[in-house]
């Protein structure tokens, strides 16, 4: 019987995005950031993670949701809040990831499809 390289999965990987990442919902731009890391992970679409200072934290409210990652930690939840709508538990963070996601620690990721636009472009585009 012979093994394959797919039975053993590979852990994900975080690194620069190198673009601008914005993220809309309501019309309104909720984070908008130069700084985002981008994390790897085969079987995954990329996910960037935005520092909080790029964040409006104000349309942010935390909620009681706790998910388990084997690979980078206990993640904690925030719904956005835009003009009249709420949209829970769309965004997420590790407080404490473990020790090889560090670099994720308090960044913010959010569900492409629970906001109106999750855009990632050139470093220099308006």
């Amino acid at each position: 019987m012979s093994e394959s390289v797919w039975e053993y999965p590979l852990p994900p990987r975080v690194e620069p995005s190198g673009k601008r990442v914005r993220v809309v919902l309501g019309g309104a731009v909720i984070a908008d950031t130069t700084r985002a890391l981008v994390m790897r992970a085969p079987g995954t679409p990329d996910q960037p993670y935005i520092p909080r200072e790029d964040v409006d934290m104000t349309r942010l409210v935390r909620t009681d949701l706790v998910t388990h990652c084997p690979y980078k930690g206990d993640a904690a939840y925030w719904s956005i809040r835009s003009g009249p709508r709420t949209v829970e538990n769309a965004v997420w963070s590790y407080e404490a990831p473990y020790d090889e996601m560090t670099p994720i620690t308090g960044y913010l990721a959010f569900y492409p499809d629970r906001v109106d636009a999750l855009e990632e472009r050139p470093p220099d585009h308006p």
